[in-house]
């Protein structure tokens, strides 16, 4: 049985025909790119139906407490890691409960960063400090509905993905301020694109402007994380920050399906008025509107492939409906 680098590789691989293919066919039409905006938008609101992993043939209902929890889910994925990242310690530590229904997961890895810098040190307190709280609101809003924390890899996962992507053998986020930087990309874009692809499934208008509250929290943390990650491409090019990014980016890409949504931090294609090779802080498509992502997307980045019984990120899959 192939292993999860391997399928990785492999739908790297298949993805990069396909842009190579789309950029000899010439489709980037403006009409083209409409229509298929609006069938990508018919395709995720098929697919967010369809999210049980065990089985193709069974359905489930998509429920406010279902796709909360789905949330809740990432939300401590990404609140581990910066916890971790900012003081050394985790959500227990920090007095955030993490108990609730389904098994009650270990966090591997994770280390306190040695920053070099007060500003990104400040940035990643900062943000670790949301996350805690998005954590804490989803707890509240679930009460007794909610999930426990599943078992989370910030470790293997992270080499998995580095091997994957061309990074390198191994690839440890907790190192230096610019791995950590690195390994907050890997998430922070998939959390916006998480929460938009959510949105129209939300029956609860109050809970659908809360979503919207933490959409726009993560949407400020994608952009802190990629202008800094620019910022310090062009400061000093031989660290090859952007091309790294790129990488990461074409493994998300290959990992979610067929589409060629995701971006770097520097355009590889004019868009618009933009030329190649342009600054890509907001990875919006012609519109100006960011893409989105289902259920069934997000689980295959999270878990890395997760075909070959390795779950990436959640090494025994989420907890809850939707895993």
């Amino acid at each position: 049985m192939p292993d999860t680098i391997d399928i990785l590789k492999e739908l790297i691989s298949k993805r990069n025909s396909r842009r190579r293919f789309m950029g000899q066919a010439g489709i980037a039409s403006l009409g083209i790119l409409g229509a298929n905006y609006l069938a990508g938008v018919n395709r995720a609101s098929t697919a967010m139906a369809s999210v049980n992993h065990t089985s193709a043939a069974v359905t489930q209902e998509v429920t406010d407490v279902n796709i909360f929890n789905f949330a809740l889910n990432l939300e401590y994925l990404e609140a581990e890691y910066y916890l971790r990242a900012a003081y050394g310690m985790g959500l227990e530590q920090s007095g955030v409960g993490v108990d609730g229904a389904g098994t009650l997961g270990p966090v591997t890895g994770g280390s306190k960063v040695p920053f070099a810098s007060d500003i990104i040190r400040q940035f990643a307190e900062e943000i670790a400090q949301d996350e805690a709280a998005h954590v804490k609101f989803l707890r509240s809003v679930l009460g007794s509905n909610r999930v426990a924390r599943p078992a989370i890899d910030l470790q293997t996962s992270f080499n998995t993905a580095a091997q994957a992507a061309g990074i390198g053998p191994s690839f440890n986020p907790f190192a230096d301020e610019n791995s950590f930087l690195l390994g907050a990309f890997i998430f922070e874009d998939v959390g916006v694109t998480a929460y938009k692809g959510a949105a129209r499934f939300i029956m609860n208008k109050d809970y659908l402007e809360a979503a919207a509250g933490i959409l726009a929290v993560e949407a400020y943390h994608a952009g802190e994380i990629r202008t800094v990650l620019y910022a310090r491409d062009r400061m000093n090019p031989s660290l090859m920050i952007a091309s790294t990014v790129q990488k990461i980016s074409d493994l998300r890409d290959a990992a979610d399906g067929p589409g060629d949504d995701d971006q770097g931090i520097i355009l590889t294609q004019p868009q618009m008025n933009l030329p190649a090779g342009h600054a890509n802080i907001v990875p919006s498509d012609e519109n100006g509107i960011a893409f989105s992502r289902n259920t069934t997307q997000v689980l295959s980045i999270v878990y890395l492939g997760g075909r070959s019984g390795n779950f990436g990120f959640f090494p025994q899959r989420l907890n809850g409906e939707i895993r």
